[in-house]
């Protein structure tokens, strides 16, 4: 028998896994195409079909000078834990990562997954708040 081998450095490996498995449910089920809203829709269904607890829409304040003076808001957060974001297209943009990198900071959080529902697929990638 094979044994499997776990990195260990991965944060929250399991619960990612789900994740990424819930979002190519959606697409298998979906396909190509679909607006951002029909995608986001899919997943937070998928995700009550997998007993996964998660809020949508969290709201996420701008702060200045201790004042919030804006707020933008998270597609999902899943198990207090990981930010999960939807794009659609064909790759991640600097501003994608950007914007996620700054939703961990704000929520103290260490681990977001960046989804893009493309045509060539499901692509993701794992951003890490090291700070």
């Amino acid at each position: 028998m094979k044994k499997i081998l776990r990195r260990k450095d991965l944060l929250y490996p399991e619960l990612s896994y789900k994740i990424i498995g819930c979002a190519f449910d959606v697409y298998n089920e979906l396909g190509s195409g679909q607006n951002e809203k029909c995608y986001q829709k899919g997943l937070g269904k998928s995700f009550s079909k997998n007993n996964m607890k998660f809020k949508e829409q969290t709201a996420c304040p701008i702060m200045y000078n201790g004042e919030i003076i804006g707020r933008r808001f998270l597609d999902f957060l899943v198990e207090e834990k990981i930010i999960v974001e939807i794009k659609k297209g064909s790759r991640f943009s600097k501003s994608n990562i950007d914007q996620v990198l700054e939703y961990l900071k704000i929520n103290d959080l260490k681990l977001a997954i960046l989804i893009n529902f493309g045509n060539q697929g499901v692509m993701f990638k794992r951003i890490v708040n090291f700070s």
